[in-house]
């Protein structure tokens, strides 16, 4: 990414949780792991910072470098969780309508394969992604959940199918060394909080389904993010990826927050214990300064 000036305020507004990309994400408020209602992330503020698509037919887009807009999956998909939850918040149907525009929209958008283009504008010949397939397909069944349409269900089971599939035969998991890792870029090592979301739509689909075979997948991914988990884990900060790049602040607040809720989920206590450690560095104005400036040097260097 080349240093201009525009690129130093974007990153800029990352690293200090500002960009309307990366708003503040805590653990979600309206979720419970018996039943399907609310994420487990909480995404009302992409809704509260961006409220004029509520009421209107179009979806959030993303300008890419070439100043086009680009609608993007996972944007539109984050968009409907905050909508949900909205809805779970307020009662108010505005916010659950466009929950439903945006299912829509996943599903009328969800290709032949069962994958959505979340990445041709920056990767044209790596498209698709795990992240991008799980919060799919955890957004398409909460709207089967509320609607019971079995198109939403049926797509549901398609993109997590694609995400399901080797890496090296077209699909977003890698099937290494015994380990089942779910890649949210596939030509490239795993990102902890892509494989995260991209695990919770494995899980949300098994909570529909009650399916034996994925079930034993979801059995194998968490215990895969178990065995590797520590591989995120610096002394004084998380790490973003296993290509060693660190954790803006946002990110790694929202690693505590995903941390929180995958404790909830399977409760797993090696989770809930990094994610205390890693909110003790966030209090520690050392250890989150140092991890700014290292991270700063990284988006440099890139």
């Amino acid at each position: 990414m080349a240093i201009n000036a525009k690129n130093i305020r974007y990153w800029y507004l990352m690293l200090t949780g500002q960009s309307v990309y990366h708003v503040h994400q805590n653990k979600g408020a309206f979720f419970d792991k018996n039943e399907l209602k609310g994420y487990y992330n909480d995404m009302r503020e992409k809704v509260k910072k961006a409220p004029e698509f509520v009421s209107s037919n179009e979806m959030p887009s993303i300008l890419t470098k070439e100043n086009k807009k680009f609608l993007f999956p996972v944007g539109i998909f984050q968009y409907g969780f905050g909508l949900l939850d909205l809805y779970y918040e307020t009662q108010e149907n505005a916010y659950l309508a466009k929950f439903l525009k945006c299912a829509e929209w996943a599903l009328q958008n969800q290709l032949s394969n069962g994958a959505w283009d979340n990445f041709s504008f920056y990767y044209p010949n790596n498209p698709y992604g795990a992240m991008a397939q799980g919060q799919g397909a955890s957004l398409l069944l909460r709207a089967y959940r509320i609607n019971n349409d079995e198109h939403y269900l049926d797509a549901s089971r398609k993109a997590i199918d694609f995400m399901l599939k080797d890496k090296d035969q077209g699909g977003c998991t890698s099937y290494e060394n015994g380990m089942v890792v779910l890649l949210e870029y596939p030509h490239r090592k795993a990102v902890l909080n892509g494989w995260i979301f991209a695990l919770w739509g494995l899980y949300d689909y098994c909570l529909v389904t009650h399916d034996s075979y994925y079930q034993s997948l979801l059995n194998k991914t968490c215990y895969s993010l178990n065995k590797m988990i520590n591989l995120f884990v610096k002394s004084y900060w998380s790490v973003y990826d296993l290509e060693g790049r660190l954790a803006s602040p946002f990110y790694h607040n929202l690693h505590i927050a995903q941390l929180q809720a995958m404790y909830e989920l399977i409760g797993d206590k090696l989770f809930h214990e990094i994610a205390i450690k890693w909110k003790r560095q966030q209090n520690n104005p050392l250890c989150k300064g140092y991890a700014f400036l290292v991270k700063s040097i990284q988006k440099v260097i890139e």
